[in-house]
């Protein structure tokens, strides 16, 4: 059965860091008519590949042909679509909030309570840097507009796969070392 009801998916593509290539990989969503909600583009540790990081909405199906049509293009390396696996996905806001007298106490609390920053400081606003994941950022702008939001400046989500946890039961060869008689004397310690 297919699932046809459109989804939150973030995808990651690694492609060459050239001119262009950005453009070409968002054109595969505007031709087709998507809205890309949020995107980020960075280099890698290899200054010849960028990472480029987007969330978009749509049904299975129709992600599915646009990851095929990214892999199809000639700067592109690698695209995985998160959707169905374990990732790790973060975002970060500036938000410049209002901070009159009898707000400061208040805001300082949420900003405690979320452990966010306040990076920037004046009479009348507080800037504050959050991150997380897009419910944590939703859920403190929800608790500030209230308190008179100025401006919101957002990064976007970058992500990445969750590594694989092993446990691994290998037993651990234990040596007991003696120390020389003179240590035992300097420090005043007996195994």
């Amino acid at each position: 059965m297919e699932n046809n009801h459109e989804q939150k998916h973030t995808i990651s593509a690694l492609v060459d860091n050239e001119p262009g290539v950005l453009n070409r990989v968002t054109g595969l969503f505007s031709g087709r008519g998507f809205n890309i909600e949020s995107l980020c583009v960075a280099e890698t540790m290899d200054p010849l590949v960028s990472r480029i990081t987007l969330v978009t909405r749509g049904n299975n199906q129709i992600i599915e042909q646009i990851t095929k049509q990214l892999n199809k293009l000639v700067n592109v390396i690698k695209v995985m679509d998160f959707t169905d696996t374990e990732f790790v996905e973060r975002e970060m806001a500036l938000i410049k909030v209002r901070a009159e007298a009898q707000t400061r106490a208040e805001i300082l609390r949420i900003v405690d309570i979320f452990r966010c920053k306040v990076v920037d400081v004046s009479p009348q606003f507080y800037t504050i840097e959050v991150t997380g994941n897009d419910s944590k950022i939703t859920a403190i702008l929800g608790l500030l507009n209230h308190l008179g939001i100025k401006e919101i400046a957002r990064t976007g989500a970058i992500a990445m796969a969750r590594s694989k946890k092993e446990i691994s039961l290998k037993k651990e060869k234990i040596v007991f070392i003696e120390m020389p008689e003179e240590a035992t004397q300097k420090t005043g310690y007996r195994p």
